[in-house]
Formats: structure tokens, sequence, C-alpha cells
């Protein structure tokens, strides 16, 4: 017995299946997963560009008769939609398994959408672990329903699911054969004329899949009293039998197709049937559809973010559990960038220079956020270079503020360098910040084509941004150093000045793949309070109640210099005769 993330199970359970290839964007709650696949044995895994190329590379190497890992978080499904729409029309030739890790309460994410329409949708069967030890089974099994029905199947996790450390018995691995691949355009060919009887296989498929679901041994009835029943799925079943010990409780473990016999007889078998879902009505809407009546709350649950056994019970009108209030006057603890993070002076400029800033996924989304308050847009990966594109054509002509794009480098290479291709294409103008700190830093700094590492560290090629970026046609592309506030300040006035279209790449390496340290930084006497380098809302910065002068915290300054470029007073300074060192 040992304690595994439902991240980890998946990983297990895929390798013990015999999965030879993982393949995946990191993307938070899923990110681990695919690590932990990367460390076992006998098994090939890597990072690609962007979750679509990643699926296309599974669909690929299923067709040669390899089982197949691909991971993604739940936003990461919508870019591999189109591969996996048409997937399931042509089917697989070895097992296809796909994670689509949704995170309901955006604890990471630009929204919170529900991965079950997508199963929904795509005719994709869809499993719903409620725990690792679920996790685990349901991952290895669903290589064989993959190869049965001749599909790709979801696996479903939140980030509950992901993230949270339950008991498994991890088993052997089962070496699985290459299936033998054969020529046939009229199966993987999806061409208009192949496609439409695919189409026919498909729903012949859908109705071998329902039959399935009646006697699918992953959902599970759970009896109890007959006055209230719940059909719930996933984490949300741990809440509903913490919340409500007496219901008898339908828990679904194939989310996709439902059990339509299956939950009609269970429906009758309680005097009030309820639906517990969090953040979607897909399980509500689908036993509605069915003709099951389903009873209402005591009062609503509510429509957004994760559930919680109180919140359960307070729909259905019971008391919650006492429970220490918090203490009053707590300081809030609003995310920032670090220490000594080589994006902050650009975002300082941008906001001094009173840019309209069009941002990106990736820890410089922080830009946004007060003091530094510079990011006015963020919609999904890649967005940056196209929504500058975009203000800039709307504003065309007109006396406007200073229009940049600001973007990562793995960020870059997943959807923004084909926007940067259609804006040159297009004629377009402005500028585009590429913050280089070359690794993919919010998702656990995994490695990019731009830095060349790779998930197993096998040799690569690390791509030159810049000449990437000439290649297209930009010919105004600079390096600049973004811990020197001149040279980015200096950047910035003139690219935004300029009547061409100006990509800027600045390149530091994160402070946490760099963890060379230099001595930390101190408030002389010679400080005004003038609160200028409290602007940077740099972590290590504070103000000293008594007298609102600067202070700097030694334990968080990395000795960056950053803050001492900004002071007029020449107040912030090192101790003379120290040495930089390594954390």
């Amino acid at each position: 017995m040992e304690l595994m993330s439902g991240n980890e199970a998946i990983a297990q359970g895929a390798w013990e299946a015999g999965a030879r290839i993982g393949v995946a964007y990191p993307g938070t709650p899923s990110t681990e997963t695919l690590e932990a696949f990367a460390k076992k044995d006998g098994v090939y895994a890597e990072w690609c560009v962007n979750e679509k190329v990643a699926v296309e590379v599974g669909i690929g190497a299923s067709v040669a008769g390899a089982r197949v890992l691909s991971t993604m978080k739940h936003v990461g499904v919508n870019v591999a939609a189109d591969p996996l729409f048409t997937a399931a029309y042509a089917g697989v030739g070895g097992g296809l398994v796909v994670l689509a890790a949704d995170d309901p309460g955006m604890y990471s994410s630009q929204n919170e959408q529900d991965s079950h329409w997508y199963a929904r949708a795509a005719h994709i069967p869809m499993l719903d672990p409620a725990d690792s030890a679920e996790a685990l089974r349901f991952t290895r099994e669903a290589y064989d329903v993959s190869e049965r029905f001749d599909v790709p199947v979801f696996i479903r996790s939140t980030v509950r699911v992901s993230h949270t450390k339950t008991p498994v018995e991890p088993g052997e691995r089962t070496e699985i054969a290459l299936k033998p691949y054969e020529s046939d355009p009229a199966k993987w060919v999806m061409m208009p004329a192949f496609a439409k009887p695919r189409r026919k296989v498909q729903l012949a498929r859908i109705d071998a899949l329902r039959a399935w679901a009646e006697e699918c041994p992953y959902n599970e009835v759970v009896r109890k009293g007959s006055a209230v029943g719940v059909v719930c799925a996933g984490a949300v079943y741990q809440h509903v039998v913490e919340a409500l010990p007496d219901a008898s409780v339908f828990k679904l473990g194939l989310t996709w197709p439902l059990p339509q016999q299956a939950l009609r007889d269970f429906a009758e078998s309680v005097d009030a049937l309820y639906v517990v879902e969090e953040a979607s009505e897909y399980l509500d809407e689908g036993v509605r559809a069915l003709g099951i009546e389903v009873a209402a709350f005591e009062s609503p649950l509510p429509r957004d973010g994760e559930l919680t056994p109180g919140l359960i019970r307070a729909a259905f009108g019971f008391e919650e559990p006492a429970h220490e209030p918090l203490p009053a006057g707590l300081p809030g603890r609003p995310p920032a960038l670090c220490a000594g993070c080589p994006h902050r002076l650009v975002f300082k400029e941008l906001s001094r220079m009173k840019a309209v800033v069009t941002g990106d996924i990736g820890c410089y989304t922080l830009g946004a956020l007060p003091p530094l308050s510079a990011m006015d847009t963020t919609i999904d990966m890649g967005a940056s270079v196209s929504m500058s594109h975009g203000f800039e054509l709307a504003w065309a002509g007109t006396d406007h503020r200073p229009v940049v794009g600001v973007i990562g480098d793995s960020t870059f290479a997943h959807s923004g360098l084909s926007a940067l291709i259609s804006t040159v294409y297009n004629q377009g103008r402005g500028t585009v910040c590429v913050l280089d700190n070359r690794t993919t830093a919010m998702t656990g700094r995994q490695g990019n084509p731009f830095n060349g590492e790779t998930l197993q560290g096998r040799l690569s090629r690390e791509l030159d941004l810049e000449s990437v970026v000439r290649a297209i046609g930009v010919e105004d592309v600079r390096t600049v150093d973004p811990n020197d506030a001149k040279a980015v300040r200096r950047a910035l006035k003139e690219a935004v000045a300029s009547e061409e279209l100006s990509v800027l790449v600045f390149r530091s390496p994160c402070v946490l793949i760099d963890r060379h340290r230099e001595p930390a930084y101190a408030v002389t006497d010679a400080c005004t309070a003038c609160g200028v380098c409290s602007t940077l809302g740099c972590p290590a910065i504070a103000k000293d109640p008594a007298n609102d002068h600067a202070l700097i915290d030694a334990a968080q300054c990395i000795g960056c210099g950053q803050c001492a470029q900004y002071c007029a007073w020449n107040a912030i300074a090192q101790p003379a005769g120290e040495k930089g060192g390594v954390a």
C-alpha cells in the first residue's frame, strides 16, 4: 500500500497497462502526471509545444500500435479538440487514454469549464475516479475499454483528485506488444468519402457504449436509507458521503455515456432524488433528460467553485458543524512575482509609459496585480500577440496609447508563434515582448523548445528564438537584459515609436532555476520614504510602520539590485565586502 496523488496514480495505471508513450503540454492540475510517467521503466515521454500536437503525436503512436497516455488541463482540451473529435470517428490502434484535469474554483486557470461536455459532444467515453485508487484502476482498465470499443477514452480528474494523496495498491506492469499495423485508408484517412461510413461506425459504437454503461463496473450504488438518493461523480462523492451519511448514493464512475436504465431504477428506489455536482449542470441535465424527477434543494448549491461537505449540508437544510472562525485582521496574501523576478522591470516600465498591455498565460500574468497594474487583457495562450494586433487594427489612424503584447517563451512556442506569423503576413505593426526566463515557470519549470530541455533529459535542440522570429519576416528583433531598467525603458520607448512590427526578447533565467544570490540590499538613512521602491511589488520590500521608510527583508532579497535602480536618493545599497553565493 502506498500514498499517491491522483496524478501519480494515473501515471501508475497507464504504466501497469503497458502504455509505452506519454505526451503532453504542462498545465496545472495535470502536470505531475506525465512527469511521474516519465520516470517509469520502459516508457518514452515528451513535452509537446501544445495540447493539439500532443494528441496528434499520441494518435500517430496509437495508429502504429502502441498504448499511449496524453495529459492536459481542461483548457488544453479546447486546444486538442480538433484531433480528438475526428479520432472519435477513426478510432484507435493501441489504446489511447486522455487525461482532462478540471479546475473547479479556478485555482490556476482562466475559466471553470467542465470537460464532461467534451465527452458528450465528441462521443468519447469518460471515466470519473473519486480517489487515487480509482484513478489507478480506471486508467489501467481504460486501455482495454479503448481497444474494445475502438475509441479514445477520457479520464477526468479535478484538482482534489489530482493533488490529494490517498492509499493505492500498485501492481506490476503488463507488457503489451505493439498491435500490428496494416494500411487502411478507409479507417485512418478522414476525408468525406471515408468519414461518412466512419460516422456510421461511430453511431453503432455509441449504441454499444450505452448498452455497456448499464453493466459498467465503474458505476456503484451505495445503499443506505430510501428517503434520499444522490447522483454524483468524482471527488464530489467524497463530500456527499461525509455530508449525508444516511443517503443512498449512485456514484458514477462512467459519466459518458450515462447508464440510463440504471439511473431510472435508482430513482424509483428512493423517495427523492438529488443531483450534486460542482460548477456545472452536466449531470443534472443528463438525469432530467431521462425523464427522472430531480428534487429541489432547500437552498441552491453554489453555481461556481468547489463543493464542500458544509455547502452540501446547507443545501439540504442541515446545520454545518461548528468550527472556529478565522481570527480578525489577518493580512491578505495575494500572489506576487518572486523577489528578483526578471519580469518585474518590464512591467514597471510598461506601467510608467501607460501602455495597453495584452497579456498571456504564465506567471507574468501577475503583472496585472497592484502595485504594477500593468496588464489589460488575458484570455488564452497566444492571445497576447493576436489581441495586440486587433488593438492596432481598431485604433489605426488614431492617437492612442502604446499597445504592447507580452508573452512567455513557452507560451510563444505553444501558440504565440502562429499568431505572430499571422500578424507578419497581414503587415501588422506594434510591439511584442517575449519574456524569456528559460523555462515554463508557472507549472513547475518544465522544458520547452526555446530552452532545449526535454522531459526525460534526452539530447535536444535549443531553438534560437530571435532567429525564428527573423525568419518569419520581423526585421526589428532585439535582445534586452530585463534586469537593466535603463535598457528596458530605452528598448520599449524605441519599439512603440516605430512604425514597424518590433519584437523584444527580454532574456534572463527564472530565479527558481538560477539559484545564485548576491548579498542582500539594505536601506540606508538616506531614505526619504518616497515609496517608489514599493511600487515594484517586490515581496522583499516593506515599510517601517514607524516612519514609512522602506525595509528590505534580507531573507527574501536575492541581491538583484532592481530596487536600487529606481531609488533617486541612492538609499538602497549592498553592504561592502560581501560576496554572493548559491541559495
